[in-house]
């Protein structure tokens, strides 16, 4: 199966400029840097209105995309052979990725816990919403996918182990 080359209409690889061209209905409510020691490591926080932020993209310091988180209230919808990744129930994806067939790769977690597939480029990550907690996938590419369930050595940025920003 292999890490994700793309979520949705956006590539990882692709420019910023690419990246904003790919989702023309959604408004850049702001850019952030998503590292506190790697500056060139910058965020954008895209949404359908300045108050609905719904994806998070990440580029590396050649201008990269690398990483996409998607909002568990308000992002779009991810699926994985069939099944529905943002707004979950945690506990339920935690035992469906439990489930995956191995050649999906082996879920691991990081010394947060969260579980992910490192052969996939995935982490699902819980944001806290009034209906409680629900999953907020982040997925990575394939460059990108070595350890990324672990906060210390992948490169899924900082502030989306933090608590997104």
């Amino acid at each position: 199966m292999g890490t994700h080359t793309a979520v949705g209409l956006l590539r990882f690889g692709m420019s910023m400029d690419e990246a904003a061209m790919a989702l023309p209905e959604a408004l850049e409510l702001r850019r952030f840097q998503a590292e506190p020691y790697f500056a060139e490591v910058v965020g954008i926080q895209l949404g359908l209105s300045p108050a609905d932020p719904t994806v998070y993209e990440y580029f590396d310091g050649a201008g990269r995309l690398f990483c996409v988180a998607i909002d568990a209230v308000r992002g779009p919808q991810v699926t994985l052979d069939g099944m529905k990744l943002v707004g979950g129930d945690p506990a339920t994806l935690e035992d469906w990725l439990l489930d995956l067939p191995a050649l999906m790769g082996g879920v691991s977690y990081g010394p947060r816990g969260n579980p992910g597939i490192n052969d996939l480029g995935l982490v699902l990550r819980v944001q806290d919403s009034a209906k409680g907690p629900l999953t907020r996938p982040v997925l990575v590419g394939r460059d990108w996918a070595d350890r990324c369930t672990d906060d210390h050595e992948g490169a899924i940025p900082e502030c989306e182990w933090v608590g997104y920003v």
